[in-house]
């Protein structure tokens, strides 16, 4: 008896009915397949929860940006059709008070962003608003420094951490005001993301910039911060919540791979009922069904005032032991003033070894004297060699109190650091 009722039920059509309201009536188009004792799949619970949606998140693009890396994810992002796309700031060079000069700027980039095939929304950076004149410009083309919207009952906020301009980041009381009164009304929504430049928690004037009175705000409500500016990826954990700070998606980088957090991509974001499933997707891993890159005319622009660097390379050790995982930086000390400049940076190896790099991956450093500092991976962390955290006295992580020097001369060096407890 029941063979033949399996037998009978030769087809059954499934359909995401249940996800819609009751007045609505079923969509005609569910899946349909012959359905037996035994069957070829694990079960036909589709994944396709009406509720849930995706959308990307692309990075900076300044600071020197590389050649066809952001044209290029425009046509990627047009290949993985997100149902829209949302920036983090520093989306053109920017730093000037020349018109013709910012018109031409803007027109590249717009002139990319207009072939997505689906809505880009845009968040200020400080190359975007580094001065008055910018901020003009930007009020006459796009209106709003910031502003938000909801989709599918998740609110987005947009925010400028440029308020006001060359303060070093900031959010001011007039759009602390906007953000309360954003929240209250829509005091009800599921999930809440704050798209912003700076990742304004991690500043000394923590205290004062605003972001304090932000997270208040947001008090009591499940909400994911996106931001950018650092030019590497790393994940922070405050108030229970996850803050992601994006790579880059064509800005400037040394581009050392997920160790360092430096890579292009951009983050494809799925909205789920418990909140965002975030996928980092690497832009050098996207290509058209016929495998051929889309090569754009989107010209870099170099960087100025580099010095000349030379190799740099050593061992760091603890008591006789590496610190497989831990984070070097070399500070330039300035002849004159005895200030120090943080210039180029490594992680440690596990047999303790070091390559030094300053502008672009594994370069060195230019000559001069530097003060050496040895932490434990903070930002660094991600990446194949476990961030181990050693006892490393507090001494060695500062430029004013580190016993470390190294002086760095034309041709090939080599050193060898011993820390001691």
């Amino acid at each position: 008896m029941k063979r033949l009722f399996l037998l009978g039920m030769t087809v059954v059509v499934l359909s995401i009915a249940a996800a819609y309201s009751r007045n609505q009536s079923p969509p005609a188009d569910g899946l349909v397949v012959q359905v037996e004792e035994r069957n070829p799949w694990t079960h036909l619970r589709l994944n396709n929860d009406p509720g849930e949606f995706r959308f990307a998140m692309v990075s900076d693009r300044t600071g020197g940006h590389r050649a066809r890396v952001f044209s290029q994810a425009v046509e990627q992002l047009n290949l993985l059709q997100p149902e829209f796309v949302l920036a983090v700031g520093d989306l053109i060079e920017g730093g000037t008070e020349d018109p013709d000069r910012l018109a031409t700027e803007w027109k590249e980039f717009q002139g990319y962003v207009c072939k997505l095939q689906m809505p880009f929304f845009y968040v200020a950076g400080n190359h975007d608003l580094a001065n008055l004149f910018q901020e003009k410009a930007w009020k006459e083309k796009f209106g709003r420094r910031y502003y938000s919207f909801t989709y599918r009952n998740v609110l987005f906020l947009a925010l400028n951490t440029e308020d006001p301009p060359r303060q070093g980041g900031s959010i001011g009381a007039e759009q602390l005001a906007f953000i309360k009164q954003a929240l209250q009304q829509n005091a009800d929504v599921r999930w809440t993301v704050v798209a912003l430049h700076r990742p304004l928690w991690t500043q000394e004037n923590l205290d004062k910039n605003g972001w304090l009175e932000v997270e208040k705000l947001l008090a009591g409500r499940p909400y994911t911060v996106f931001c950018g500016h650092i030019h590497r990826y790393q994940k922070f954990v405050r108030q229970g919540q996850n803050y992601y700070q994006l790579a880059t998606t064509g800005g400037s980088s040394r581009v050392r791979g997920i160790p360092y957090g430096e890579f292009d991509h951009v983050a494809w974001v799925t909205m789920k009922k418990d909140g965002p499933l975030i996928a980092n997707i690497m832009l050098d891993g996207i290509y058209p069904e016929n495998m051929k890159r889309y090569i754009s005319d989107e010209s870099g622009v170099a960087e100025i005032n580099r010095k000349p660097c030379h190799p740099v390379r050593g061992v760091v050790m603890l008591d006789g032991c590496p610190l497989a995982g831990a984070q070097l930086v070399f500070h330039l000390i300035n002849p004159e003033t005895k200030r120090t400049t943080r210039t180029g940076d490594a992680l440690i190896e596990a047999d303790g070894s070091f390559v030094l790099s300053t502008y672009k991956a594994n370069d060195g450093a230019p000559v001069g004297e530097y003060v050496v500092t040895v932490a434990n991976a903070g930002q660094f962390e991600g990446g194949t060699v476990p961030a181990t955290k050693y006892s490393i006295p507090a001494a060695y992580a500062r430029p004013s109190t580190s016993p470390l020097r190294a002086e760095v001369k034309a041709g090939k060096n080599v050193f060898t650091l011993e820390l001691k407890k």
